[in-house]
């Protein structure tokens, strides 16, 4: 018997039907968003830095990433950067990039996410460099994943990712091991 067929045999049968109930959600909110994503972006190991009036995103990570040989970017008011990842025709090029710098949409305060939709030609760059920059405006911060996924577009690509701190696992010890399937390190940038 097919899976449509047990559907059928079993709508058939049902003998009282039942609306859906309405879920009125009382998600989280913040009194103050951006200081709660700041301080929750650090809780899950990551950085968050308010940039400052007259201060110069470059100059910010240049200081952040003295040692960074290697610098991806697409992004136009980037100048630090030493490649531009949507001029490599294959992604194993990507694989010596020490700081990859890219703009999220928006972050979630509830757990410091970055929705960061596909805006380079090659996804891998978001795990394959040693550290990861993201550019975020400041203003668009949502409370929690509800609000989020509300928000939610994927790119034309359709590819798109939440990241939350640096890559990080743990095994059955508990032992964590930052940087073993990702970047070491991130941080967010809110201009």
């Amino acid at each position: 018997m097919s899976k449509d067929q047990i559907l059928q045999n079993i709508k058939r049968n049902i003998q009282q039907r039942y609306e859906k109930p309405e879920i009125a959600l009382e998600a989280i909110r913040y009194d103050n968003l951006l200081e709660q994503f700041i301080e929750i972006t650090k809780g899950v190991g990551g950085d968050a830095i308010l940039l400052q009036p007259g201060e110069d995103v470059n100059q910010v990570i240049k200081d952040l990433y003295k040692e960074a040989n290697v610098i991806a970017s697409n992004l136009e008011e980037i100048t630090i950067n030493t490649i531009n990842p949507d001029d490599i025709a294959d992604s194993h090029q990507l694989d010596n990039v020490d700081l990859a710098i890219v703009r999220g949409e928006f972050g979630v305060g509830e757990n410091g996410c970055v929705w960061i939709p596909q805006n380079v030609k090659h996804k891998a760059l978001y795990f394959i460099s040693q550290y990861l920059v993201i550019v975020l405006d400041k203003n668009e911060l949502v409370n929690n994943m509800h609000e989020a996924y509300a928000r939610l577009k994927v790119a034309d690509k359709g590819f798109g990712i939440f990241i939350s701190g640096p890559s990080k696992t743990a095994d059955i010890e508990q032992a964590l091991v930052v940087g073993a399937h990702g970047p070491k390190g991130l941080t967010v940038i809110l201009k």
